[in-house]
């Protein structure tokens, strides 16, 4: 495997690393290569865990080897079975697979355990009663060392304290197991960290079992050799925890020894990818939930209609790198308009609608056209759509008097109707209140498919659909969720850059009558206007309703 990758250049750093810990001589030569995605279930997956998600699954494919799913349940708080169906959910709509490689942090809760004693045993661990307000005034600084009045505390003391703490004689807050390193290190999170608190909260799973639970740098190394990880991949803020995890590996009675490696995390800009914030937006109800299409989570891309291909191939084409850097929100959508440009089926949806009467067509009759699926994929095929007298166009394809560069509907002008035939626009009818409310014209018999038969040249061709057999649709028209590119900066309130236009729902829409059947989640080209998905949760025979996923108008320009 490893031989045959060394073709495969330019490797990104991390496999880069993997191929030389595989080689002869390498810390795992001869090992598979191991890894895992460890997210908290206390909340859904967004954009950015799904770069983490396709490093993590991704390099163990490229490797051909594997990748668990363990659930980082060491802090009961706002932990969910909810989340954690819905994570699996996601993982599986990407494509990716666990096999039978699941696992919870807290399987491990007594191996956690019985590892604080043992470091209490080698005098690497003490009970320390120090509040938390305490723990920050006696942190120190980079000139001033850190200290604890308990830090030369007798083993055999800080062994029963411990033992009373797990048996529950102990409010929150009243002590923490400490690892005994270095108070003077440079590194603070070497400067005696906290190992294990007092949390007196029910956890999903082990109910009241426990009331102290251990820290996520204590907990995470454990969960790793445990589960014989050869590389646990994680983002750039755990570089500075690097240390402690290698400390915790090197000095508890584990069955094997992982490497670390970090990148950088994934920003995009015009969103937050903070979960707190993300709860906010719930929680306060400005957005419908965790499922909006308007949200980064990958279930409210998911309802807005993005597809696995174009979210792995953004992760994929973004690439990995050490150093933290934004993205345009502009690229994830390009990803997605090139795979359902290869993939959507092209229909005619009227989203402004006004009708067209065309007056020399005979009153009652209709005809069938066929229009093509898709033009970049000409094993689509075609479907049926039917022209009679009474059709629908866009309001916005006409217009009572030209100005500037329009070819479309005006008085005397001439239009091709996508697939159908050639009309001349002969003039409009108004209510009382001198709103246009019909446009008028004539058809020439001898363009049928959109082709006049003397070769006269027609400037533009317009969408509609039959009014005798379209059907109405509920549209919703997504922007970004923030108007600021920067809505995460430390000197602003996200709540104050949410976009006031990130939603716009239009019902009264018309589309082509096929698309009464439209299942959820199902994906077409409305022309000329964008690319849609059925809603998965509002859709329905009777009650349409469609997701507008991305715009047909690219603003990416690649760098």
């Amino acid at each position: 495997m490893a031989e045959e990758l060394k073709a495969q250049e330019p490797l990104n750093f991390i496999h880069a690393f993997i191929q030389e810990d595989i080689a002869p001589g390498g810390q795992f030569e001869g090992m598979t290569v191991h890894t895992r995605f460890p997210p908290e279930p206390n909340g859904y997956l967004h954009i950015g865990h799904c770069k983490a998600l396709c490093i993590d699954f991704g390099t163990a494919e490229k490797f051909g080897g594997m990748c668990n799913l363990r659930m980082d349940d060491t802090n009961p708080t706002k932990e969910d079975t909810e989340y954690v169906d819905a994570i699996k959910e996601d993982i599986h709509w990407l494509g990716f697979d666990w096999d039978d490689r699941f696992y919870y942090a807290s399987d491990y809760f007594e191996v956690m355990y019985q590892c604080a004693e043992e470091l209490i045993e080698k005098g690497l661990a003490y009970v320390c009663e120090l509040t938390p307000e305490q723990m920050r005034e006696y942190r120190g600084d980079l000139n001033t060392p850190a200290k604890s009045p308990y830090r030369n505390r007798p083993k055999e003391e800080s062994l029963d304290l411990f033992r009373r703490m797990r048996a529950g004689e102990f409010p929150n807050g009243a002590m923490t197991l400490r690892a005994k390193i270095d108070l003077a290190s440079g590194n603070f999170n070497m400067r005696d960290p906290a190992l294990y608190r007092i949390n007196h909260q029910l956890h999903h799973r082990t109910g009241d079992k426990w009331c102290i639970y251990p820290m996520y740098d204590f907990a995470h190394p454990i969960e790793d050799a445990m589960e014989h990880i050869t590389h646990s991949l994680c983002s750039l803020e755990f570089e500075a925890h690097r240390p402690l995890y290698n400390w915790v590996v090197e000095h508890c009675t584990l069955p094997a020894k992982p490497r670390q490696i970090e990148f950088a995390r994934l920003g995009i800009n015009y969103t937050v990818m903070s979960k707190r914030k993300l709860r906010q937006l719930v929680e306060e109800g400005k957005v419908s939930g965790w499922d909006d299409p308007r949200m980064p989570t990958l279930c409210g891309l998911r309802r807005r209609g993005y597809t696995p291909a174009s979210v792995r191939n953004f992760c994929e084409r973004i690439g990995v790198a050490k150093a933290a850097s934004t993205v345009e929100y502009a690229f994830l959508e390009h990803c997605l308009r090139e795979d359902l440009n290869q993939s959507a089926q092209r229909v005619m949806a009227v989203l402004e609608p006004i009708r067209l009467t065309v007056t020399n067509y005979p009153e009652g009759q209709s005809e069938t056209f066929e229009v093509e699926n898709n033009p970049v994929d000409p094993e689509s095929g075609t479907h049926a759509v039917t022209f009679s007298r009474n059709l629908y166009i866009e309001a916005g394809d006409f217009m009572e008097a030209k100005v500037g560069k329009f070819f479309r509907l005006y008085p005397g002008n001439e239009v091709r109707l996508k697939g159908a035939y050639v009309v001349k626009c002969t003039g409009c009818v108004k209510d009382e209140t001198g709103k246009v409310v019909e446009v008028l014209c004539e058809y020439d018999p001898d363009s049928r498919g959109g082709d006049p038969a003397d070769g006269r040249k027609v400037k533009s061709t317009i969408h509609w659909v039959d009014a005798a057999t379209a059907v109405d649709a509920e549209v919703r028209l997504y922007d970004n969720l923030f108007s600021d590119p920067n809505p995460d900066a430390a000197d602003k309130n996200f709540l104050d850059c949410l976009n006031p236009n990130s939603l716009e729902v239009r019902t009264g829409c018309k589309v082509e009558a096929f698309l009464a059947s439209a299942q959820p989640q199902d994906r077409f080209q409305f022309m000329r206007t964008g690319y849609f998905c059925a809603d998965s949760k509002d859709s329905r025979p009777g009650h349409l309703v469609f997701n507008r996923a991305v715009s047909l108008k690219d603003s990416y320009k690649p760098s």
